[in-house]
């Protein structure tokens, strides 16, 4: 266990547990500073995050930004603003499926729940279900979107992956972008801005 959140970065920067996993070097990425105001926890960095360093640089990334929570870019890689990071901190490769592998769960076991201890953000969005699932393993997926959540006393929201490859999801519960979403947005912008 680390003391300090600088010792905390360094070694999750320096990683390489699922080289031999993998089949290549593990890149880890995340970004934010210890005093974010959101801490956002996704599945793992896609391919195009992986190759850049840059964390949501990408399809899933934009619709994020741009769509649900309707920021620019610079206010979403404002360190101040959001610490990002994810079950896996490094692309786990590519599925049969065309999607991303599952990321090693001993990844979050190591790492995320030390970056929650050290980041002290007045909210936290899960992004996905891989992340949902790893919080809260025995609740139903669209049950967590639609209700506010909690973990160590600090609001908790539940978002659907913004992917391309996610649009069943969409389809099958349209009441996410006509209603939970603008609730969740008004919640999101008003931690950054008020």
């Amino acid at each position: 266990m680390v003391t300090n959140f600088e010792d905390l970065v360094n070694q999750i920067k320096s990683c390489r547990d699922c080289k031999e996993l993998f089949g290549f070097n593990p890149n880890p990425v995340f970004s934010g500073n210890k005093n974010a105001k959101i801490l956002q926890i996704s599945q793992a960095p896609s391919q195009n995050v992986h190759n850049t360093n840059k964390c949501f640089n990408d399809a899933s990334g934009k619709k994020l930004r741009n769509e649900w929570y309707q920021i620019t870019d610079d206010v979403f890689y404002d360190d101040d603003n959001f610490y990002i990071s994810g079950v896996g901190h490094c692309f786990p490769g590519k599925a049969n499926n065309g999607g991303d592998k599952k990321p090693p769960k001993h990844c979050a076991d190591k790492w995320l729940r030390q970056e929650i201890k050290f980041v002290d953000s007045k909210i936290i969005v899960l992004l996905g279900r891989a992340s949902a699932n790893y919080f809260f393993p025995k609740k139903d997926f669209v049950d967590l979107i639609f209700n506010n959540q909690e973990i160590d006393g600090k609001l908790t929201i539940v978002l659907p992956h913004p992917s391309p490859l996610n649009q069943k999801w969409f389809k099958d519960n349209p009441n996410f972008e006509k209603k939970r979403l603008q609730e969740i947005r008004k919640i999101v912008q008003s931690v950054l801005f008020d």
